[in-house]
């Protein structure tokens, strides 16, 4: 049997407050397989990001095992994880750019602090700007660029280290449809071309739709529904909610429990 992707087993998530105990991720088990895409969904609050953010150990989990590519993470030291994180490449809402490095230092940043040369950085991270289409944008600084090509240049930062596994935590919300859609396409390519593994959060049904093969729907941090997105038949009032959503809303749309935020 092959190994998959990601295996988490019994991850849970706990914040102690000065009001008592906040579960943000309940007792979860989850396995992907290489090359599948699979996404995330809910509300805000829903817990996608803390179970996304669980998976390269970004956030530690207060109970269970995380594993990628058959390595337990969760019982590596540091140092040790600090190198198995360079399998995992990660997309950020609000591209998390440094504002003062061009694109190509900034797809180089984290070649630099792996200390790479400055030969092979420059010439890894060229390659990458050039895998989402920006070879004549890498001395342009952030701020002279459009939305779409800061969020490619993020792309290429997640690239440079040739990972098996992309996690996208709300990657287009913030860009209009047409730039949305053409970064839904290029990470689309990029699973069919290189076989790269994707865990996807979204709040919207239709980046699901899209580039999903199956959709776990999150609320009050656990997952209660798992959707094909090739064939959706929700069974939950969430999930029946975000199909309608996807179908547009009529004054006969109901709230899942009332919920309107």
């Amino acid at each position: 049997m092959t190994e998959p992707a990601i295996r988490l087993d019994g991850v849970a998530k706990r914040y102690e407050t000065a009001h008592g105990a906040v579960d943000a991720l309940l007792p979860t088990n989850l396995s992907i397989a290489r090359g599948e895409i699979v996404g995330l969904l809910g509300f805000s609050g829903a817990g996608k990001s803390t179970l996304l953010r669980m998976i390269n150990l970004l956030e530690r989990p207060t109970a269970g095992r995380v594993f990628v590519a058959g390595s337990e993470f969760t019982a590596l030291a540091e140092p040790e994880l600090r190198h198995a994180r360079r399998r995992i490449g990660m997309i950020f809402q609000q591209f998390n750019l440094l504002s003062h490095a061009t694109a190509r230092e900034n797809v180089e940043f984290a070649l630099r602090i792996a200390g790479t040369s400055r030969t092979e950085r420059r010439d890894r991270a060229r390659v990458a700007l050039g895998v989402v289409g920006l070879s004549d944008k890498e001395n342009a600084y952030p701020a002279q660029l459009s939305g779409g090509q800061r969020q490619r240049v993020a792309i290429a930062r997640a690239l440079v280290n040739e990972p098996d596994v992309l996690l996208s935590d709300e990657a287009t919300s913030a860009l209009d449809p047409h730039t949305s859609l053409s970064i839904l396409r290029f990470l689309k390519q990029l699973n069919q071309e290189r076989g790269m593994t994707m865990v996807v959060v979204t709040h919207d049904i239709k980046v699901a739709s899209y580039i999903c093969g199956r959709a776990l729907v999150m609320e009050k941090g656990r997952v209660i529904e798992t959707l094909d997105m090739t064939a959706p038949a929700p069974i939950s009032p969430l999930g029946r909610f975000f199909m309608e959503t996807a179908k547009g809303w009529t004054d006969a749309t109901e709230l899942p429990h009332g919920e309107g935020g």
